[in-house]
């Protein structure tokens, strides 16, 4: 499971009075590099810093009465504090708190569908959605408009390939069930989330048999069937 390594809250009270917390955290684990190539923050960066269990009370104070707002905090922030004020043995509920997450309103205001992407890119109204043939010619009159929007998009096929296909080089698979850690393979899903494949293969291999009856992906499948015979992914970026 993640660990917090640093929490900043802002607070903003009826009268527009506004208080910050703001605290870089002992995550008392090795914080994987993959993770410090994101937010920058090393094991060197919080070595002499309060762990969170430390912590928790006085975040907790904060937060007392507090409804809460972030970017992507249903998915991401709420469940990764309730684990960690659970790890600490601090109650915290969010059941009496009202959520708002910014990126929930930004996703439902600004849809990203076809009739969405033809009236932003061609003013076009797609009168006709989901009829085959319409959809088609909408999707062709898009990408072309597309094109000639972003001029720093390549123009072959096999560099408009590549762009649509980046891959986020902190995941083993396309499919985002394993992540690296310590350049490991590590699940990044379900009740073993951040513990190693090598790991869970060894000990819990009818999870993985389970994975395998399951409806992955063709690639996630091959890399639980190697990891069963003992073959496990090597990390191509060798971060370190």
């Amino acid at each position: 499971m993640d660990r917090i390594v640093e929490i900043a809250i802002l607070k903003i009270y009826p009268d527009g009075k506004k208080t910050k917390y703001h605290e870089r955290v002992n995550p008392e684990v090795p914080i994987p590099p993959e993770a410090t190539k994101v937010h920058g923050i090393g094991d060197e960066h919080v070595k002499d810093c309060v762990p969170f269990k430390k912590l928790a009370a006085k975040i907790g104070q904060f937060l007392n009465g507090c409804d809460l707002a972030g970017y992507n905090l249903i998915r991401f922030d709420l469940p990764l504090l309730q684990y960690e004020f659970g790890r600490a043995e601090v109650e915290l509920s969010f059941e009496e708190r009202r959520i708002v997450d910014a990126c929930r309103i930004f996703h439902r205001k600004e849809p990203r569908d076809l009739a969405a992407a033809l009236k932003f890119f061609c003013g076009e109204e797609h009168s006709q959605a989901h009829s085959a043939m319409h959809d088609v010619r909408a999707c062709w009159t898009v990408l072309a408009a597309e094109v000639v929007r972003y001029p720093d998009l390549p123009l072959d096929l096999e560099g408009l390939h590549n762009f649509c296909n980046e891959r986020d080089e902190r995941f083993v698979d396309a499919e985002r069930k394993f992540e690296w850690r310590h350049n490991e393979a590590a699940f990044a899903f379900g009740k073993y989330k951040g513990r190693s494949l090598r790991e869970v293969a060894k000990q819990e291999p009818s999870f993985l048999e389970w994975m395998l009856a399951k409806d992955f992906g063709a690639e996630t499948k091959a890399i639980v069937e190697r990891a069963l015979k003992g073959k496990f992914p090597k990390n191509p970026s060798g971060v370190t």
